[in-house]
């Protein structure tokens, strides 16, 4: 039986869990706010509305140690209540990000009471050349008594037990984010004296046992770095980090993700005894899984160093948060924070589709808390300035869409064999256009750009293949594409479209549609193609109308095959 708390559900896809708010499925259609925009509630009373306006149905924020607990065993949810309020009156959902004793590899948002006090709050440090070292803003988790680790989750389960007092009747709050991009910025790993100790001491026999007997479902990225370390498996119980791994950077990393995920492990389980929402980590992600090729076009640049920072990206462990859970030691945080519900990636420079599918790892569900402002993909971070740089929210149209075809998406999403999505960014004209083949029950699907005369515009979109009509119809939601459709039967010696209609949602809640037009002719290239045209499709100085815009961005097309006579 399913708890009534917000909770992950796993279909009877195994590839497949959803999340479950109020006793049904939910689609998150995402933002995150400014680092300190939930700070204040009186500054949050103009942004909620327009947020709701905008069509999302949750927003991302922080909550902070440094503001919930700024004495020492005296916490403050002032702020919080009156955000939850708000969030609830305009009808909205809440992702809580605790922003604890990290926060992008540092420790800022703790509170003056354990900035000030070194002594019982060590420090990291940082390695410098000749021996030195340069101490950091970000508190260590290697020390002796765990007085950070301590401090920081008992402020955790203060916030999960007043949610679950103010909220549990509500459900305001469907999922809780601990720690928020954690990692050493700076080094590789903590250079004190004290995680010196820890790094050259035996490796816990539990590591090396539980690497060993999930190696075959090991992440390629991480493998290459244990090479060495398989081949001395059988006679390295004893040994130091250095000595089981190599003395390398990719060591020391390993080092510092076992040990965080550890430290974020017990924040975790012990947050969910008291209130069992999904949790999750977020991560910054390194160069590991190439530059996205929209922000390279966008920017002019080869690679993110040429920015002159490497936020969002960076080569080696401490260029990013070194021990974050990037691809290369996922598996150290999947094996080693179990209450985690899954990881997931913050996507600002690297690859978009290359990331997420990294962090389907193990089946684990795929999530993006954050990513750049731009005109695709889910929850853009800085969503209540976004108009300071786009002048209109360029998600607004998306969300409405998805928000008209949510229980329809859900359902899809349960039978993955049968659902698919797509983007495609700005077509080079110098280069062979971008063609998507895809193969659902008996039809090969062709998905490409819909055909215009002048300048190709980015598309986006999702086809759903229907149950009903015996595999043959296909629901199309998005813009800026085209599909055709083959047979996979041997005998076949025709393909055409049977019908092709423009839908209209009539219920949202049950995804009950209705025909609005009949589509042929030159909507359909003459009966070649089922397109769904962009907003406003380039003419090129075409005299004849014959790429019309598009209207509610949903079709539904049935097809037929024609099979040899014998």
């Amino acid at each position: 039986m399913d708890p009534d708390h917000p909770h992950l559900h796993q279909t009877e896809d195994p590839r497949c869990k959803q999340l479950i708010v109020n006793g049904k499925p939910f689609l998150v259609l995402g933002a995150e706010l400014q680092n300190s925009s939930m700070s204040s509630a009186r500054h949050m009373t103009s942004i909620w509305q327009e947020l709701r306006e905008d069509h999302i149905n949750t927003i991302l924020g922080p909550v902070t140690w440094e503001q919930i607990e700024p004495i020492e065993g005296e916490f403050d949810f002032k702020e919080l209540d009156t955000n939850l309020q708000d969030a609830r009156s305009h009808g909205l959902h809440l992702i809580i990000l605790w922003f604890g004793a990290f926060k992008n590899g540092l420790s800022t948002y703790a509170p003056k009471w354990v900035k000030k006090d070194q002594t019982r709050f060590p420090r990291v440090k940082l390695r410098k050349a000749g021996g030195l070292t340069k101490t950091a803003d970000i508190l260590s988790i290697l020390d002796t008594n765990q007085e950070t680790l301590k401090a920081d989750k008992k402020a955790f389960e203060a916030l999960m037990q007043h949610i679950k007092e103010v909220d549990a009747e509500h459900s305001t709050v469907i999922m809780v984010q601990v720690e928020n991009e954690v990692g050493i910025i700076g080094d590789s790993r903590d250079g004190s004296a004290l995680a010196n100790k820890r790094f050259n001491e035996p490796v816990p026999k539990g590591v090396i046992d539980k690497l060993l007997e999930d190696w075959d479902s090991l992440h390629e990225n991480l493998k290459v770095n244990l090479i060495s370390f398989k081949e001395k498996a059988q006679s390295i119980d004893s040994a130091s980090w250095p000595d089981a791994f190599g003395n390398t950077p990719q060591t020391d990393e390993i080092f510092m993700a076992y040990h965080y995920a550890q430290y974020v492990e017990e924040l975790a389980a012990a947050g969910k005894k008291i209130y069992a929402l999904p949790l999750y980590v977020n991560v910054w992600q390194n160069s590991a899984t190439g530059l996205d090729r929209v922000f390279q076009k966008t920017m002019g640049i080869a690679n993110p160093n040429q920015l002159g920072f490497s936020a969002g990206g960076g080569d080696v462990p401490g260029d990013y948060p070194s021990g974050g859970a990037v691809v290369n030691v996922l598996d150290i945080w999947q094996l080693f924070a179990p209450s985690l519900d899954f990881i997931a990636p913050d996507i600002y420079l690297t690859d978009y589709g290359t990331t997420a599918i990294s962090y389907r790892h193990r089946l684990q569900p795929l999530f993006v808390p954050e990513q750049r402002r731009d005109d695709y993909g889910v929850s853009p971070f800085g969503i209540d300035t976004v108009k300071v740089e786009h002048k209109v929210n360029p998600y607004k149209k998306h969300y409405e869409l998805l928000s008209k075809v949510s229980t329809i998406v859900l359902a899809a999403q349960r039978r993955p064999d049968h659902f698919s999505g797509f983007f495609f960014e700005t077509q080079d004209p110098n280069q062979e256009p971008i063609k998507l083949t895809l193969v659902m029950g008996e039809w090969n699907l062709c998905v490409e750009p819909a055909h215009v005369f002048g300048e190709v515009e980015p598309g986006c979109g999702m086809i759903v293949q229907l149950e009903e009509g015996g595999g043959s119809r296909f629901l199309l939601i998005g813009w800026g594409f085209q599909a055709s459709f083959t047979s996979t039967r041997p005998n076949v010696h025709f393909n055409g479209i049977l019908s092709f209609e423009e839908k209209e949602v009539v219920d949202p809640a049950t995804g009950e549609l209705r025909t609005r037009r009949l589509l042929n002719g030159d909507e359909t290239r003459s009966g070649k193609y089922a397109v769904m045209p962009s907003e406003n499709p380039d003419y090129g100085g075409y005299p004849i109308s014959i790429t019309i815009p598009a209207g509610t961005a949903i079709a539904e097309v049935e097809v037929y095959a024609l099979e040899e006579e014998t």
